[in-house]
């Protein structure tokens, strides 16, 4: 079982940055493809970006690239989410959650563990 937690959220202004990060528990974490999702007041989660175990291939969401960049270090049990570039219209809370299940990355419902989240909002 991998227990995650969220940090760096916070308020900024249009075309700022942000840096997430994320930190597991357990020794199993570089196992795990890693994701970050984002929620909306009103509105369903969506996929953000994904890297997997090993490091070597990440995938964003076509509204974040360019602008987004996740990256892992397993030595230190942790995945990042550098947001650059930010608009209003990414204000959401941001998970990170660890896939279990093989499938979709996109899909949350493969994702078996899910961090609190952090809150992220982009003011104009």
């Amino acid at each position: 079982q991998v227990q995650l937690v969220e940090s760096g959220g916070g308020l900024v202004q249009a075309g700022g940055s942000l840096r997430l990060s994320c930190t597991a528990s357990g020794r199993t974490f570089s196992r795990y493809t890693m994701g970050w999702f984002r929620q909306a007041p009103g509105k369903e989660r969506e996929f953000v970006a994904c890297i997997t175990w090993t490091g070597g291939r990440a995938y964003q969401t076509d509204s974040v690239k360019g602008r987004f960049t996740i990256s892992r270090d397993n030595a230190k049990n942790t995945v990042y989410l550098q947001m650059n570039s930010l608009i209003p219209e990414d204000t959401a809370v941001y998970y990170c959650a660890a896939q279990y299940y093989s499938g979709s990355y996109y899909d949350p419902r493969n994702y078996g563990s899910w961090g609190q989240g952090t809150q992220v909002t982009v003011s104009s």
